[in-house]
């Protein structure tokens, strides 16, 4: 392999595509499992009937009833996003899928989103329908901000405070290829920390589909047909992915669970063709040649492409030959390069299409297999495939060598913008493992409502009872440290995750000893005091606690030759001061502080009144101390003094529920932890609709022949 650019690393995806496939696990089940996503075109998006013609002999007519849907377009959880129902009525489908699939994404990368605010983080997603602003009868409310494509993107920036680039690319089907193409070379330039990449289409207005049908675009089956001989068109579909990337060093560093790697990408335009829709195959050739350099990646060295493949009789011949023009270079008798397209089972989702790919990609090398191509029998004649090239008819093992995997994906634009990104395998994730851990570890879920709390509890127990293959530590680092928190919180502790699983099943039924549950009110007051018992405290084997610990021990011995256990009081204020320490290194900023005896003295020295040295010097001189001061000024009252960990974590829990802020990052900061993929969160969705009156009562253009046919 030869040197190419810095490979962005992708840490988080999310994703709706037809076939109830909301979240990437079950778009790879889908696929994994042969499903035809494709069905007839819901009564509440058109009637499919008015439009229909076999032959296209009438005008406007479309000569299929087929297409990619998704289930609840017009449903959102507004309130999730501070959006007033009316407000949300006027907004399209597609700005609403993004804000839920954004956040969906980042959950997925382990990134608390309100952590992001104020961020370098960059918004590319391609888009390059306007079917909702057709449905409206009227003049768009708020400035038409709720359908003007170029507010899509800004949608994202405004509601998560990114500060970075906000983009919108349409380049038809290509764009969120090229959306990909303009995010890496915003990281790559440093411009941005974080970006936010994918695409977006829903078919709401017939429009469109009228028209690519009468252009032949379109297989009057409904079924995309890649490569087979039966290819007469493609399937028109919807869909949203998006993706989280970040610069492979900082990705690394971060412990991420990284999914893959962009390695190179290109665009370029085909120029003047034999038409503005036809491919240049040479342009084509030329895109894959540029991203392959820019990858730092020889042809023979490409495993799997996913193709454009949309099932046109055309374009998949000039696709193949271009495809097989650059990458059959090099390759010895035996090497072969597979070959794809998830328009089969989804249809074309046209400005998403890039993203779905790359989500199968990436999946299928997580899970070392490459899947049968579905609506394959056998192969155009036309194509003139390579030898080198097949086409998956049953699924093939994928595994990981001693040499890297690499795939190509490919989009091409209807307008001649043609793009193609070269993907790497992850690196492999090594465990990793702290030489100090705790017994217990402490788990918070949150949510604005109760039924939504109800229903993340809901989908914790089922990936409990799934025997995760990950570390309990690295899921409650990643559920505390990567999810923004909320009004209803729960707090569940345990040592296994059996044991959480039992707790979290019984949250609403039994009082459980390791479990709290509470909604924190908005006029809840967060300032903590700390009171310090004198009593005479364990020696945690924490490291924050250790270090200071170790510290006391070390002055005691270097300024009066003593152990520190020798004297109770003496052990009893350093073992009560590191645990003030490591309640502020856990976010725990106590307000007051107060004690008895030696806890007097721990108070002033966290307090600053007092160094820490001259409270050991004082007890040396003078013993226990007598008497206590008091708490004044805070609303909670934190007591330090003998505890252990299932102490420790159960007055944390307590603090979390009722509201106090806790820095999770610190809690965890003294340990060897990953970020894991756990369940995102459950929004509650509900219908948000202009109402009929607002809409127009037959499609616009078409209404005199389809009132004709009705």
């Amino acid at each position: 392999m030869a040197a190419g650019f810095e490979p962005i690393a992708v840490v988080g995806m999310g994703c709706r595509f037809p076939g109830n496939a909301n979240n990437p696990e079950e778009f790879w089940n889908l696929l994994r499992d042969g499903v035809d996503a494709i069905s007839e075109v819901p009564r509440e998006r058109w009637d499919a009937d008015a439009f229909y013609d076999p032959d296209l002999a009438a005008p406007a007519s479309m000569n299929t009833r087929w297409g990619g849907f998704l289930k609840g377009v017009d449903e959102f959880d507004y309130g999730f996003f501070a959006i007033s129902r009316r407000e949300a009525a006027t907004i399209d489908p597609t700005q609403r899928l993004l804000l839920e699939t954004s956040w969906e994404a980042l959950e997925y990368a382990g990134l608390a989103p309100d952590g992001l605010a104020g961020s370098a983080t960059g918004v590319f997603m391609g888009m390059s329908n306007w079917d909702f602003s057709l449905l409206l009868a009227g003049i768009p409310s708020r400035g038409a901000t709720g359908i003007a494509r170029s507010i899509t993107p800004n949608r994202v920036s405004y509601f998560f405070d990114f500060h970075g680039p906000s983009l919108a690319f349409d380049t038809a089907c290509s764009s969120s290829l090229v959306a990909l193409d303009a995010a890496c070379q915003s990281l790559r330039a440093g411009a941005i920390n974080l970006a936010l990449v994918g695409g977006v289409n829903v078919l709401l207005y017939p429009y469109l589909t009228v028209s690519a049908a009468q252009a032949g675009m379109l297989a009057p089956d409904g079924r995309c047909k890649p490569f087979d001989e039966r290819a007469d068109g493609y399937s028109r579909s919807e869909g949203c992915g998006v993706l989280v990337l970040k610069r492979l060093a900082d990705a690394l560093a971060d412990r991420h669970d990284i999914l893959g790697l962009i390695c190179g990408t290109a665009v370029n335009q085909d120029g003047r063709s034999n038409g503005l829709t036809a491919p240049n195959p040479l342009a084509q050739q030329s895109v894959v040649r540029e991203a392959l350099r820019n990858a730092g990646v020889v042809p023979s060295e490409i495993g799997y492409v996913e193709a454009h493949g949309t099932g046109t009789a055309l374009g998949d011949t000039i696709e193949m030959e271009s495809l097989s023009a650059v990458l059959s270079e090099g390759r010895a008798e035996g090497e072969i390069c597979w070959l794809g397209s998830v328009k089969a089972n989804i249809g074309h989702p046209e400005a998403a299409a890039g993203t779905a790919a790359l989500i199968k990609v990436m999946m299928s090398m997580r899970h070392e297999e490459i899947l049968p191509q579905l609506h394959f029998r056998r192969v155009n004649p036309r194509l003139k495939l390579d030898p080198h090239f097949r086409i998956p008819t049953s699924r093939r093992a994928w595994p990981r060598s001693s040499q890297p995997r690499f795939a190509g994906v490919a989009a091409f634009g209807v307008g001649g913008t043609n793009a193609h990104a070269v993907v790497r395998e992850a690196p492999v994730r090594v465990p990793v493992r702290s030489p100090v851990e705790r017994p217990i570890h402490l788990l918070t879920l949150s949510a604005p409502t109760k039924t939504a709390l109800d229903a993340l509890i809901g989908r914790y127990t089922a990936y409990f009872s799934s025997a995760p293959n990950e570390a309990l530590a690295d899921i409650c680092f990643t559920a505390n440290a990567g999810r923004s928190h909320f009004e209803y919180r729960l707090a569940v502790w345990g040592s296994s995750i059996e044991e959480m699983r039992e707790n979290l099943a019984q949250a609403d039924y039994v009082k459980r000893p390791r479990l709290r549950r509470r909604r924190r009110a908005r006029n809840d007051a967060t300032s903590v005091g700390i009171w310090f018992s004198g009593a005479t405290a364990p020696c945690l084997n924490q490291p924050t606690f250790r270090k200071v610990w170790d510290r006391c021990a070390a002055f005691v011995w270097e300024r009066f030759g003593k152990d520190l256990n020798e004297s109770a009081a003496m052990s009893a204020f350093a073992a009560e001061y590191a645990l003030g320490r490591m309640w502020e290194s856990w976010g725990v900023n106590c307000s007051a502080a107060g004690g008895q005896g030696v806890g007097r003295l721990v108070a002033q020295c966290l307090a600053d009144d007092l160094p820490w040295t001259e409270g050991l010097t004082r007890i040396a001189a003078q013993g226990t101390p007598e008497g206590e001061t008091p708490v004044t000024g805070a609303d909670r009252i934190l007591e330090v003094g003998q505890d252990d960990w299932d102490s420790l974590l159960g007055k944390l829990a307590d603090l979390y529920v009722k509201g106090t802020s806790i820095d999770w990052q610190g809690f965890d900061r003294d340990y060897e932890r990953q970020r894991v993929i756990l369940p995102t969160y459950p929004f509650e969705r509900s219908r948000c609709w202009p109402d009929a009156n607002e809409l127009r009562p037959l499609p616009g253009p078409f209404s005199a022949v389809s009132a004709g046919r009705n």
